[in-house]
């Protein structure tokens, strides 16, 4: 804002003010831009140096709520106006830069400070309640920036450069907190201390109707709205906090909604729903997709001596009705668990599995590929159902929407492994006569019940299938590119560690390259890192490929793909394709077909017409 030109008033101004109700500790602070109109400028309190932007007969609306241009019945402090703003009812507005075209209407409190001291900065716990964990937010983090700086901790020189980073940013007007972007609506409001609002005439950025945010950065885009509560976190862009959610130390990916519960001390990934009132979710990472049901209580469950235990799910994480966890506890990609207080820890490695707590028999029980075996409708919808609600504009955090990727694909190989290993040792145990062969997994809980791995020969088939669908889909672009691909593609050792680093996936050793060089001091700098980031996001496409061909070469046992072992391949998927769309109409049916839910409508007319 102090782009603008600025001037002192005229004497003539002063009084004009003066008369129209307005006061100040010292008229010489304030200073307006040339084409401000002081008509506009009525009932308020000027304290310290106030920079009020151009003015002019005209209206800021958001829907029906249509007010004037100007400042009204306000107090200001240390704070710049832009111009063709409507600022309404401010109880106090202190140390804010605010854009152009705001409304600003019915707010208690708009407070900022600059830190003296270090430690006045608000630090956000998140992933973990003891603090181990901690980052320092700032306008422009990114969910990656978040995951880095939280996750590697291990790394001391590291996490020194980031605070480095983070402190020089912080120093600038575009990364300091106390700042409002243009176009955005904050209305009927409590109490904004220390936010940074992103919003532009683009993405425009709206907060309303009693929230209380603090110590925190509103990422473009975003709502927050009806009773909502914030305190030391981070939202990406295009995030929805509503109807009461408390939420604290946490950051929250892009195109998330968060509702009605209880949300603290977490790193989430984009594409998050949780609106139920008695849910909450409590010291976890959560990549992304993901979905938290009714009665899930996922934290405050500690099993150590101290609140220092975690939670890590992957991609598509989804706990059903009523779920209860132990800390600590991980999930592979796609876990759908059913409902059930699971009595102890629990480390899912199978992707794309069902788990159920099956109490009567005293047991855990995995199926391996559920999703592609019984659920694809819902697995081919998450395809495309995350992209299409994808409305972001600016886009900064780079996000793989499809479940078929590298990261899903890798620990799909680790799984038939594992299935393998168990089978044999089934076998071993039970003899030849497969009908009474158990297959028990070891690992996946704490506990001596046993774990009871459902249809493993079906998932061992189910998991290849998955793997040539990944591969086949990213060689051929979905069909449409069906000659050998090259076969430098097979040069080097296939990525098999690939990090989602806030839902952009990343190899290991290139994530490992730039964490050296942040600690070298050779990448100084936030953007530096956002260009990295950048470079990886363009370089994704030809990193899938060369995955994808490698896999399928460890499918082949070979080296190399020759004509013959493609031309199979091609077939396979195209096999393959028409078992998924099989699949999705049979998964989509048998809701159609179900007598209960077909119950409460008075005939097919109805229920076509309510569905679709």
């Amino acid at each position: 804002m102090k782009t603008t030109p600025f001037r002192a008033l005229t004497s003539q101004e002063i009084e004009q003010l003066q008369q129209m109700g307005n006061r100040a500790d010292d008229w010489t602070l304030v200073q307006v831009a040339e084409t401000c109109n002081v008509n506009l400028i009525r009932n308020n309190v000027f304290m310290g140096r106030v920079w009020l932007g151009a003015m002019e007969q005209g209206y800021v609306s958001d829907g029906d709520l249509r007010l004037p241009e100007g400042v009204y019945n306000s107090m200001l402090s240390e704070a710049t106006i832009g111009s063709h703003c409507a600022v309404h009812n401010v109880h106090m507005i202190s140390g804010y830069t605010v854009g152009d075209h705001c409304l600003l209407f019915n707010i208690d409190e708009m407070t900022a400070t600059a830190p003296a001291l270090e430690n006045e900065y608000p630090w956000i716990e998140p992933m973990n309640e003891n603090g181990g964990r901690r980052i320092l937010p700032f306008s422009g983090m990114t969910i990656g920036d978040a995951y880095l700086w939280a996750k590697y901790r291990d790394h001391d020189k590291l996490v020194q450069r980031l605070e480095e980073m983070t402190r020089r940013h912080l120093a600038t007007p575009a990364g300091s907190y106390g700042h409002v972007g243009s176009h955005c609506i904050v209305k009927n409001t409590r109490t904004l201390h220390n936010v940074a609002i992103l919003s532009d005439e683009e993405t425009p950025t709206r907060i309303e109707d009693c929230v209380v945010l603090a110590d925190g950065v509103v990422g473009y885009g975003c709502t927050c709205e009806y009773g909502c509560i914030a305190m030391r976190f981070v939202l990406g862009e295009h995030v929805h906090l509503e109807f009461g959610v408390r939420l604290n130390d946490t950051v929250v990916g892009d195109n998330s909604t968060i509702a009605r519960c209880e949300v603290g001390n977490n790193i989430i990934f984009p594409a998050h729903e949780q609106h139920h009132n008695n849910s909450f979710l409590i010291a976890s990472l959560v990549m992304g997709q993901s979905n938290l049901a009714a009665g899930c209580t996922v934290g405050s469950n500690h099993n150590g001596r101290t609140a220092d235990n975690e939670i890590v799910a992957g991609r598509g994480f989804w706990p059903g009705l009523c779920t209860s966890l132990k800390h600590s506890s991980s999930f592979a990609s796609y876990c759908l668990l059913a409902k059930g207080a699971y009595p102890a820890e629990l480390s899912i490695t199978l992707p794309f599995a069902l788990v159920n707590n099956n109490a009567s028999k005293h047991c855990l029980e995995v199926m391996p590929a559920y999703w592609w075996m019984y659920n694809m409708y819902a697995l081919n919808r998450n395809i495309t159902k995350f992209a299409k609600r994808d409305k972001r504009k600016k886009k900064a955090q780079h996000i793989v929407f499809s479940p078929f990727a590298p990261d899903t694909a890798e620990e799909i190989i680790n799984g038939r492994m594992l299935l393998k290993y168990w089978t044999e040792q089934a076998y071993q145990k039970f003899g030849p006569d497969e009908e009474h062969v158990e297959v028990l997994a070891y690992g996946m809980e704490k506990g001596k019940r046993p774990v009871r791995v459902l249809k493993a020969a079906q998932g061992y088939k189910a998991y290849e299938e998955m793997l040539i669908y990944y591969a086949m889909n990213t060689l051929t672009d979905d069909g449409k590119q069906t000659a050998l691909p090259e076969a430098t593609l097979a040069e080097g050792e296939r990525e098999r560690e690939w990090v989602n680093l806030g839902g952009q996936l990343v190899p290991q050793q290139e994530l490992d390259r730039l964490i050296n060089q942040i600690e070298k001091g050779e990448v100084e700098s936030w953007q530096q890192v956002h260009d990295r980031y950048n470079q990886w996001w363009a370089d994704y496409p030809d990193m899938c490929r060369r995955h994808a061909y490698q896999v399928l070469c460890l499918l082949g046992e070979c080296h190399k793909l020759d004509e013959n072992m493609w031309q199979q391949y091609l077939q396979r998927y195209t096999n393959i394709q028409h078992y998924v769309a099989e699949q999705v109409k049979v998964t989509r049916q048998k809701d159609e077909e179900n007598l209960f839910r077909r119950m409460t409508y008075r005939n097919e007319a109805e229920m076509k017409a309510v569905l679709g």
